[in-house]
């Protein structure tokens, strides 16, 4: 399969450091800024976002038996799902993403269900991906063994969100019930905001866009904020330190082996 421009790998190791140390720059500053100040300062609520769950969007049984792993998460990665910028933020649309995910992920990647554990839609609509995320989720002891991130699968939690933020910053509204979902995950899994990375940080493809990944530390800033608590370590400077990539993350960047976002034409109406 030919991957979708937005999906192809960086050129090199270097044009990620580029475009990390553009997140402490203008052009970050500037993405933040689009932001109205209640999407990213407002109060987290313990009850967390609602989140549609397998069976509410009609999700068919996965292909074989999901496991449940009995450790936590240690981080949160973020995705985008490589689909239109649509400006139907129904919640039937986003139901009819939802569906249109597990079916290519089941039937074209030949997965046994959904590969992440929760989906954002454009229109702030939260779902559950794979089977018992929610549930793994709301016991804050274990987690789903996903397919979102090679080499990340058992250690992490996987959110895609509608969209295309190569060069596009998301909607509003889908930021903020980003950052509301992640600070849920946070609370109950004991995770510290700074724990928020991009697909990009562990396997090379441009996942989850330039916009959106730009987005990342005023995302943890957020997630920090609506939980109440300040970010346990300074945002990485890779100009000061180039291979903290290399000491921080623990599968050394491999090359993605499937694709977790690209949605081919056909699968959404």
């Amino acid at each position: 399969m030919t991957l979708p421009a937005s999906h192809q790998p960086p050129a090199t190791a270097a044009s990620r450091y580029t475009r990390r140390s553009v997140l402490t720059g203008a052009f970050a500053l500037a993405t933040a800024a689009a932001l109205p100040v209640a999407a990213a300062g407002r109060a987290y609520s313990a009850a967390g976002p609602e989140i549609i769950g397998c069976a509410a969007w009609g999700a068919r049984a996965a292909s074989e038996p999901v496991v449940v792993l009995a450790n936590r998460p240690e981080r949160i990665i973020v995705h985008h799902t490589a689909t239109a910028n649509v400006t139907d933020y129904s919640r039937q649309r986003a139901i009819a993403l939802a569906r249109a995910i597990q079916t290519y992920h089941m039937d074209a990647q030949g997965w046994i269900d959904t590969g992440q554990h929760f989906t954002v839609s454009r229109g702030a609509f939260v779902l559950e991906g794979r089977h018992n995320s929610l549930a793994e989720l709301n016991s804050g002891r274990r987690q789903v063994r996903a397919a979102h991130c090679v080499g990340q699968n058992t250690v992490s939690i996987g959110i895609e969100n509608e969209g295309t933020y190569t060069s596009q910053a998301p909607p509003a509204a889908q930021y903020a019930a980003l950052a509301d979902l992640c600070a849920h995950i946070c609370d109950h899994y004991g995770l510290p905001a700074s724990e928020i990375y991009g697909h990009r940080d562990f396997n090379s493809t441009a996942c989850p866009g330039d916009r959106l990944y730009a987005l990342l530390p005023a995302l943890r800033r957020d997630v920090a904020t609506r939980l109440g608590t300040p970010l346990s370590e300074p945002e990485p400077n890779p100009d000061e330190d180039p291979v903290w990539d290399l000491v921080r993350q623990t599968t050394g960047r491999p090359p993605a082996a499937t694709l977790g976002e690209y949605l081919p034409a056909g699968l959404l109406p």
